[in-house]
């Protein structure tokens, strides 16, 4: 793929099919226009492919960190831009590009900002084609590596409620992780974050390269069906991912609860439950499991056909469900780490290793 400048068109489509692919998690479409148009004015933005970057050159991964229902929640576009500034402060190298962390609603956009300001590339090789809820999982396997020191730089948080941190780690990549994931908690529910540079090499290697351009083309074809309707948006979605239609049926029950910057819970749609730790990771009816994390489990408005995601979802809402296997995704290496996946299940309460295949 030669350097293509992304447009608002682009944009939009990226958000749609980045939404879809979240999951249920990866951030709101709302908050990714906000993204998006920041980018936009701040110079331009362009996608490259990871073979138009040198295999020496360093690539940070931009991230959003938080539980996207958190009400005090508040991540500015140019934080996005100082969290870069501080992996500077802090030794890292200048970058040569950006890497989201996953596709999402707004997730998809992560390193666009500060991309455009400093006339660097946004480089298809994202550390993961759909969306997860831990910063180890969409780090491309490095927490395996005992040697890697990871570097990650939060911000975010409401300045007017004097909530407003910034901070940087350097460790163990859990450790890490973990710090942000704290910074998250205090600093009202989410930050933006920047880290652990790689080599583009390692990138195109272990990351979820093309995931980007996937998510385009999806959203491309769902804004294309949306005249229809829902019906016609989960046909174009199955269409080109492949999967199976659940039911169309209005949303029974719905508990969530928001944690440690985390929100997770359950959600009943007819005869069907879903299990969630900001993204969907479980489908059951009467005992059955019928998919598992990392399939893409996700529900569509019903009249609408827009993706709704877990923090979005209403009791009474009529929704349309349906699932897509893993092996249908582009996923990072992340999504193939068992003992990360082993994390999730006391979260959930439930068994999740056993069931991936």
């Amino acid at each position: 793929m030669a350097k293509r400048i992304i447009t608002m068109e682009m944009g939009e489509a990226a958000l749609l099919g980045g939404a879809l692919l979240g999951g249920g998690g990866g951030g709101s479409m709302e908050k990714g226009r906000l993204n998006l148009k920041g980018a936009l004015e701040a110079g331009e933005v362009a996608l490259v492919d990871i073979d138009d970057i040198a295999p020496d050159a360093v690539l940070v991964t931009g991230s959003a960190v938080g539980a996207p229902a958190a009400t005090e929640a508040r991540v500015e576009p140019g934080d996005y831009v100082r969290v870069v500034e501080i992996l500077k402060e802090n030794g890292c190298p200048d970058p040569a590009g950006f890497i989201p962390n996953e596709c999402g609603g707004s997730s998809i956009t992560n390193g666009w900002v500060p991309a455009a300001l400093m006339g660097l590339p946004v480089v298809d090789a994202l550390c993961n084609g759909r969306a997860h809820p831990t910063g180890t999982m969409g780090s491309m396997g490095l927490h395996r590596d005992p040697a890697y020191v990871s570097r990650q730089a939060a911000a975010g948080g409401d300045r007017d409620k004097g909530m407003y941190l910034e901070m940087h780690a350097a460790g163990g990549l859990a450790a890490a992780s973990s710090m942000v994931r704290t910074a998250a908690d205090r600093a009202g529910g989410l930050v933006a974050v920047a880290r652990n540079p790689v080599k583009a090499s390692y990138a195109k290697k272990y990351g979820a390269c093309g995931s980007l351009a996937q998510a385009m083309e999806l959203g491309k074809r769902m804004k294309e069906a949306m005249a229809g309707g829902g019906e016609a948006v989960l046909e174009a979605v199955l269409g080109f991912l492949g999967g199976r239609r659940i039911m169309a049926g209005k949303v029974a029950r719905k508990e969530l609860v928001t944690r440690g910057g985390f929100d997770s819970g359950v959600i009943v749609i007819g005869d069907y439950e879903t299990a969630f730790w900001n993204e969907y990771m479980t489908l059951e009816s009467g005992g059955e499991r019928l998919a598992t994390f990392p399939d893409l489990i996700m529900t569509l408005d019903g009249g609408t056909g827009l993706p709704v995601t877990t923090a979005e979802i209403k009791e009474g809402q009529e929704v349309l469900l349906f699932v897509t296997p893993a092996d249908r995704l582009i996923l990072g290496e992340g999504m193939r780490c068992m003992d990360l996946m082993a994390e999730i299940e006391p979260v959930i309460g439930k068994k999740i290793v056993e069931y991936i295949k």
